[in-house]
């Protein structure tokens, strides 16, 4: 029987701060340590400087939002009053949560961070979670673990083949209990949506909500407003037909943003759904730092699932020159990992994508992805039938 339980998580508390001597400075040495979520980070000094570094920017940010929580109430940004930041910017918000979407100051509140220990109530908030949980009764999840425990299926088996795959050596993750929970959101979530049932990648994303949330119920309504409300459907359907449409769009809003880059990787032959496709399932949380990832989250549970699009964009800008430079598709795979694996600081990268890449409203993407569904419904159906009659060769 499920037990609501709060996870045993807080790593910002044990980690001390890396401080490299000056030997090691000059040495340019090889460091290995743990980052505020328990991920094993290797890097030099310089990336572990930068952590530091973004850790005093968290605990700035932290110091800004604990002064709200103070002089306007724990539920602040929910409550119909006027947000000032002292930047000049005074706007009225709502009670309701669609009101206050275009509140500049918020948004650009939320795009400085939300401090770790205040994330699990401002995600289940502003993303529509605890909406979508009141809907139902408070013995739902209980009751679905129940209903499910022992049951064998498709999804049920992948999830098994995934469990030790995802993030292996994580202190929490990897361990019987976090394989058990990771099982039972991901277990529960594939009965409450078979036409989804389970999509690897999923498993990433549903770890690092486990990671952030308070409890594991929490953390299975922030995956399903994710993939029910915020993100586009049929993302992780058994076509991913919703994931190819979201590669199309992107090589298009690359082609109009980054021209250079787009002629160049055409050039090469090289097509982008080779590193976006995972950026796209997994949201990220394979590719860039945790706290980075967390970063972009934050503003994707209140901006909406055309954030993707902005740092996706944002990480071929940045390396723009070394990218032009390419001859071979290798090269361009190589210098995109190494770019995403070491971008400690989520400043550095969410400046990109908000200041230096083009505005895109969630209507165009809209209308884009319009644009591109016929022809991806197309390919597939070609597909389906290329397979059908090679089935029927074989018999």
């Amino acid at each position: 029987m499920y037990q609501k339980r709060e996870l045993p998580l807080d790593f910002q508390h044990h980690i001390p701060i890396l401080r490299p001597s000056i030997h090691s400075r000059r040495a340019n040495i090889t460091v290995k340590f743990q980052d505020l979520y328990g991920f094993t980070v290797e890097g030099n000094v310089d990336d572990a400087n930068v952590m530091n570094e973004v850790r005093e920017k968290v605990r700035e940010q932290g110091r800004v939002w604990w002064e709200l929580e103070a002089s306007k109430g724990a539920n602040w940004y929910l409550q119909p009053q006027v947000l000032s930041l002292g930047d000049g910017i005074a706007l009225k918000t709502s009670l309701k949560l669609s009101a206050i979407t275009n509140s500049i100051a918020l948004k650009r509140l939320i795009r400085k961070g939300i401090p770790p220990v205040l994330r699990p109530k401002v995600w289940f908030s502003l993303s529509g979670a605890a909406k979508k949980k009141s809907t139902v009764p408070n013995s739902y999840y209980n009751e679905l673990l129940v209903a499910v425990e022992g049951k064998t299926t498709a999804a049920t088996r992948q999830i098994d083949h995934d469990l030790p795959r995802t993030f292996p050596g994580h202190p929490w993750l990897d361990t019987p209990e976090g394989h058990a929970a990771l099982r039972r959101v991901l277990v529960g979530y594939s009965f409450r949506d078979s036409d989804v049932g389970y999509c690897q990648g999923l498993n990433y994303v549903a770890a690092l909500l486990l990671l952030v949330m308070k409890t594991e119920e929490d953390a299975f309504w922030m995956l399903a407003v994710l993939l029910e409300n915020v993100l586009v459907s049929d993302c992780y359907t058994n076509n991913l037909s919703g994931c190819h449409v979201e590669q199309r769009v992107f090589k298009d809003l690359l082609a109009k943003q980054c021209p250079r880059i787009a002629a160049h990787l055409d050039s090469l032959e090289f097509d982008v759904s080779l590193v976006a496709t995972e950026w796209f399932l997994c949201l990220f949380s394979k590719s860039l730092p945790s706290e980075t990832t967390l970063r972009v989250w934050d503003v994707l549970f209140y901006e909406g699932a055309k954030v993707l699009f902005h740092v996706a964009l944002a990480i071929f800008k940045m390396k723009e020159e070394e990218l032009l430079l390419t001859h071979h598709v290798g090269d361009v795979i190589n210098i995109l990992q190494r770019t995403t694996h070491h971008l400690f600081d989520p400043d550095e990268l969410l400046t990109v994508a908000f200041d230096k890449v083009g505005s895109m409203t969630t209507n165009t993407i809209s209308k884009q992805r319009k644009k591109q569904e016929p022809a991806v419904m197309a390919e597939l159906d070609e597909r389906l039938r290329r397979l059908n009659t090679l089935k029927m060769g074989d018999k």
